[in-house]
């Protein structure tokens, strides 16, 4: 794949692979705190969940299938920026840049995504 000027990709399924695993190599590095233990793992799972069902839709069957899955990524990209909210707004200050440029990266996703869902009808 080419590389586009600013790190962005225009390959989707790579985009949003890279997404969730910098996502959770962003989580190892949180503190092991009561309250980062649910946040990271519903983070995870999120935006793992934003690639596992783009892929999906991929291989959708039909038009309504291929909807139904674009709207289930723009969810788990809308849920990815809820929780990195939740961490930016809970840890210490030393985290937020990393999980904003997360929480620009869910919200870039989530208008992708919306646009994709747009023209698709």
């Amino acid at each position: 794949m080419t590389e586009i000027p600013n790190s962005k990709h225009y390959d989707l399924e790579d985009r949003t692979f890279q997404f969730a695993r910098n996502v959770a190599m962003f989580c190892k590095k949180l503190p092991k705190i009561a309250v980062n233990f649910e946040y990271i793992k519903q983070r995870i799972r999120a935006s793992g969940s934003v690639g596992a069902n783009y892929i999906e839709d991929n291989e959708s069957l039909s038009k309504k299938d291929f909807s139904m899955r674009i709207k289930i990524c723009r969810k788990e990209a809308k849920e990815s920026a809820y929780w990195l909210r939740l961490i930016i707004e809970t840890n210490e200050s030393n985290y937020r840049k990393e999980a904003g440029e997360l929480f620009e990266e869910a919200i870039e996703l989530k208008k992708i995504l919306s646009s994709i869902l747009q023209k698709s009808k």
